[in-house]
């Protein structure tokens, strides 16, 4: 007579390892998905009223370092960046770029020149800068950028730490994600365009 007896398979064990190996490759990936958006666009909130009446304190924003890896940075750029006396203690900053490389910046009588014209700047706060707006002018050399905040009054921007350099900047504010009512796209929002 013949024995007919099944064999066990090893099959089911096969197959929890397969699953397992499923679930680690899985788990693997959101991380790595996760780490290279947080690289690409970091997450940044807004605390006081530097940037007002664009952005208020609470405000939530995705910020791009993407679009300085494959261009440079332009007029009207809102930018996050490292101040240039940076110590671990201090929170990145974000204002609005006002001058390039090479170019002239000058407060006179409280207006904002570039190379010698006066800018339209209809996102500026409709109050007169009275505070730290003397006459003034900066010559920004290779790879120096001038920044200031449209709350002129209540910014601490290029005209207290000076030039930043094109290595402090992060990135540029691409999109609002908080508040929900006010979802969208922040790219040179509320720049004149040409």
């Amino acid at each position: 007579m013949i024995d007919v007896t099944p064999v066990p398979t090893r099959r089911p064990r096969l197959q929890r390892h397969g699953i397992l190996r499923e679930l680690i490759a899985t788990l693997f990936f959101i991380v790595a998905v996760y780490a290279l958006a947080e690289m690409s666009f970091p997450r940044s909130n807004l605390e006081g009223p530097s940037m007002e009446p664009t952005f208020f304190a609470g405000q939530y924003l995705l910020i791009s370092r993407v679009h300085y890896l494959f261009g440079e940075p332009e007029y009207g750029d809102i930018v996050v960046f490292q101040r240039p006396d940076y110590t671990p203690q201090q929170p990145r900053l974000i204002k609005r770029l006002i001058g390039l490389p090479g170019d002239t910046i000058e407060i006179r009588e409280r207006l904002v020149y570039r190379n010698g014209q006066q800018l339209d700047e209809p996102y500026f706060v409709n109050a007169p800068c009275t505070f730290d707006c003397a006459d003034r002018l900066w010559l920004l050399g290779p790879d120096e950028y001038f920044v200031m905040g449209d709350n002129r009054n209540r910014s601490q921007d290029s005209r207290d730490f000076g030039v930043i350099h094109r290595a402090l900047i992060v990135g540029e504010a691409v999109f609002r994600y908080w508040p929900i009512d006010q979802i969208g796209s922040v790219i040179k929002i509320g720049y004149p365009t040409p």
